[in-house]
């Protein structure tokens, strides 16, 4: 038996072991006050049959408008800036290359070869990253929403080889390290090393009648709405706008929309 089926094996007997046993705290603790995974809905949350986003990349002139939209979504979910390779990220940006490889037209405009592009989660109608995840620690809610449960994640970084969009970031060290103290957000969930993150859509903020806090700081630039709803702001957005999505190819059906 080789090296690489004798892990794969490792890895799904310990995750089989987890399941059985009911343990959903192997790589993570009880230390926020709201359960990852577990969003209570209130009288005052936002609803979507499938929630999706549309970023207006005409309204941004350069990477310095995308900051302020990084920083709130960071301070929102507590994402540390760890210095080298292995910093984490939920909003970043990106060349166009590298954003849209299967986009075969190589003359370009120099504004849109040049500029950089945002990136998060695209919270797939069809995620690969939930099929290959042995623990469910990454699931699809009813609203479209890929989810994050971190107590349950065992850190085997499946659902980073299945994400065709390399939206997923692993902490090899403890990102707790490189938070302040207070954090910047005591309400949301911090992490720990061996742990698995990405953007959720701000589901949390959803549940309690709030917009994600990227589509907050863009003043109008990002829509966030109901893609099943005609009457969305979505909607008529795409219905009036060529957009774009990431590598439509694979058949994930990504749920961001980039007009440019």
């Amino acid at each position: 038996m080789n090296k690489s089926r004798r892990s794969f094996l490792k890895i799904a007997g310990l995750s089989a072991f987890a399941l059985s046993s009911g343990i959903t705290g192997l790589t993570g603790e009880a230390h926020a006050k709201i359960a990852p995974g577990s969003y209570a809905h209130g009288g005052n949350a936002l609803s979507a049959k499938r929630w999706a986003m549309v970023i207006d990349t005409r309204k941004f002139k350069d990477s310095q408008d995308y900051e302020p939209l990084i920083e709130a979504c960071h301070k929102a979910h507590n994402v540390p800036h760890i210095p080298g390779r292995q910093n984490i990220k939920w909003f970043w940006l990106d060349s166009y290359a590298h954003v849209f490889p299967d986009d075969m037209n190589a003359h370009l405009d120099e504004r849109t070869s040049a500029a950089s592009w945002p990136l998060l989660c695209n919270h797939c109608t069809n995620p690969p990253c939930v099929r290959v995840c042995p623990t469910q620690a990454t699931y699809k809610m009813e609203d479209g929403i890929v989810a994050m449960d971190y107590h349950r994640c065992i850190g085997c970084r499946f659902c980073m080889a299945g994400c065709p969009y390399g939206a997923r970031s692993f902490n090899f060290m403890d990102p707790r390290a490189h938070l302040t103290n207070p954090v910047p957000n005591p309400d949301f969930p911090t992490r720990m090393a061996g742990v698995v993150e990405k953007c959720t859509f701000c589901a949390e903020r959803l549940a309690v009648g709030q917009l994600p806090a990227c589509v907050e700081a863009a003043k109008g630039r990002i829509l966030f709405g109901d893609l099943e709803d005609p009457a969305s702001e979505v909607r008529k957005a795409l219905a009036a706008n060529y957009s774009i999505r990431r590598k439509p190819s694979l058949g994930t059906q990504p749920g961001v929309y980039y007009i440019i």
